[in-house]
């Protein structure tokens, strides 16, 4: 019995400190918001709705936003009308992904957009992986 007791003190004391670790630890929150509309009160709504989630979670939400279709122009630097916002929002970790494959339709460069945007193949299926990772999704509307 003497043989077993510090075995089962080391034990609820792992207990108790990897409960105490994981209580403390706020879970990272993901999100990908598809943003495929030219309409640009849904571009407005879109910023808004990240500067609310990044107040609900300062420093510790992750975001991206796949633009595709006729959302592109929310990315072209001669287009938009949402440039400053989207230059901010980049320098606190939000990620705005242009879609090749769209832009390759609209016949938009890589040089046409503003700088902070990078690019995917596929605006739909980086949607599909990013949800297989574990990532909310979030579609684009007006509020």
């Amino acid at each position: 019995m003497k043989k077993l007791f510090p075995i089962f003190l080391f034990s609820v004391i792992a207990v108790f400190f990897t409960t105490a670790i994981h209580a403390q630890a706020p879970k990272e929150h993901k999100v990908v918001i598809q943003l495929n509309t030219a309409d640009t009160a849904s571009w407005s709504s879109t910023i808004g709705n990240i500067k609310n989630l990044q107040k609900v979670w300062p420093n510790n939400i992750s975001i991206e936003v796949v633009v595709h279709g006729k959302g592109l122009d929310l990315l072209v630097a001669t287009k938009t009308h949402l440039a400053n916002d989207v230059n901010a929002l980049t320098k606190e970790g939000v990620v705005f992904a242009a879609c090749e494959n769209s832009m390759r339709k609209h016949n938009i460069n890589k040089a046409d957009l503003l700088p902070v945007a990078i690019t995917v193949p596929s605006g739909v299926a980086e949607l599909v992986l990013k949800q297989e990772q574990g990532w909310s999704y979030l579609k684009a509307t007006v509020n």
